[in-house]
């Protein structure tokens, strides 16, 4: 397949491809109670992955792609060692309501439920895996342990970060890229993970879906897209006649494309003109659940590119500015992982990869999250400086002086 960039200025595809994060509610459970818990979790992922869009969407002429389900599960999985203000400050970031004895049930039944749908619909496949590698003989806490196992299927893997963290890096890229059928062949780049690395936590997804009403190859041409500063490029559109669901609003148009199967779909969300950047300024959870809502179904002549996007992220400062600093510094508390306040988050990787062509879609993402070592604080005694030898306990001091120029002697 060409690869073909379509700018961001006129599409936006959210959530990853399909709505992974609201279908089949009912099903994940029974009781009304259980719905309720899964459907909390749902709007906790949705309301995030509307905040870390608006985060992530800062150049007007740039494409994105991301999963937010990625990297809403690596990070629940990091959530289930916090503890403190480290843990209030996640809570809040990544809008989990849910206890944690509640949340991590969740999103385990969250995604067997997905992939087992999937298993009986020809046409549709969707794959997300989780793991966890530690450190060779580090004293992670059995309870963390158990828990990431029995909800996130990823019992713990040993690996030495310390004694060849290049080693590990090129086991867990091929874990990677494995799950992720060779779409995201490296998430670690050479040097991310050092000897002071105790804990990895990753996600992959994959998916690949055939569209219900299929695009027909022949009706693709070339024809202008128009781009937010005016001009124009020249892109393969494809054409289908269909009956979709749609939306005409005041400052929208929603278009929804089913999978085989027509419980996963792409939603696309078209602005008005010259109403891009107010749109995408507003757009929150609340109206995302508005325009579904609102879909119905049409008999329409649809014509939309055919492209293919990749991109990669390091989430460490969008993910501290959307409200949790604590956890990337000396004053993350993860001791529900290991008994101590030594971990910090020092890196989040994210690499997101999706082609759309006439006859279907096929995406994968990768979310690693780097548990590392909390070193000292470094004090440089590089400039003039004064010292005093004194009695701790009388408080005397018996000698006093400044060093200007310690060379000078």
């Amino acid at each position: 397949m060409e690869r073909h960039g379509t700018p961001r200025g006129q599409t936006i595809i959210l959530c990853a491809v399909a709505a992974l994060l609201g279908c089949g509610l009912a099903t994940l459970g029974n009781g009304n109670e259980t719905a309720a818990i899964h459907a909390e979790l749902v709007q906790a992922n949705t309301q995030f992955s509307v905040d870390l869009y608006r985060a992530l969407a800062t150049d007007d002429s740039e494409n994105l792609f991301f999963s937010p389900y990625s990297i809403s599960t690596a990070l629940a999985m990091t959530y289930a060692g916090a503890q403190g203000e480290t843990e209030h400050q996640m809570a809040r970031a990544l809008h989990f309501t849910l206890s944690q004895e509640d949340l991590h049930p969740a999103f385990g039944a969250l995604n067997g439920n997905l992939m087992e749908w999937t298993e009986g619909i020809d046409g549709v496949g969707l794959g997300i895996a989780n793991a966890l590698w530690g450190q060779d003989r580090h004293p992670f806490l059995a309870e963390f342990l158990d828990l990431i196992e029995t909800s996130y299927d990823a019992p713990l893997e040993q690996a030495d970060f310390a004694g060849d963290p290049e080693g590990a890096r090129g086991k867990i890229n091929d874990w990677i890229r494995e799950k992720t059928e060779d779409l995201i062949p490296e998430l670690f780049g050479p040097g991310s993970i050092t000897p002071d690395t105790r804990l990895i936590l990753a996600n992959a997804i994959h998916f690949l879906g055939t569209w219900k009403h299929p695009f027909d190859e022949e009706l693709t041409q070339n024809a202008p897209f128009h781009r937010l500063d005016g001009s124009e490029v020249s892109v393969p559109m494809m054409v289908a006649d269909a009956v979709f669901g749609c939306v005409n609003g005041d400052d929208v148009l929603a278009v929804e494309l089913p999978y085989a199967g027509d419980r996963l779909a792409m939603l696309i969300l078209l602005p008005n003109e010259d109403a891009f950047s107010s749109f995408e300024a507003a757009f929150d959870a609340a109206q995302l659940d508005d325009i579904v809502a609102q879909l119905y179904p049409q008999h329409v002549w649809l014509a939309m590119p055919r492209f293919e996007l990749s991109s990669e992220f390091s989430l460490a400062s969008v993910l501290a500015d959307l409200g949790m600093p604590d956890a990337f510094s000396s004053s993350a508390d993860f001791s529900e992982m290991d008994g101590t306040h030594d971990l910090f988050i020092s890196h989040v990787a994210h690499k997101a990869y999706v082609s759309v062509d006439e006859e279907g879609t096929e995406a994968a993402a990768a979310t690693g999250v780097i548990m590392t070592l909390s070193l000292p604080p470094m004090i440089r005694v590089d400039r003039p400086f004064l010292f005093l030898i004194r009695d701790t306990e009388t408080g005397v001091i018996l000698f006093m002086g400044r060093v200007m120029d310690p060379s000078a002697g």
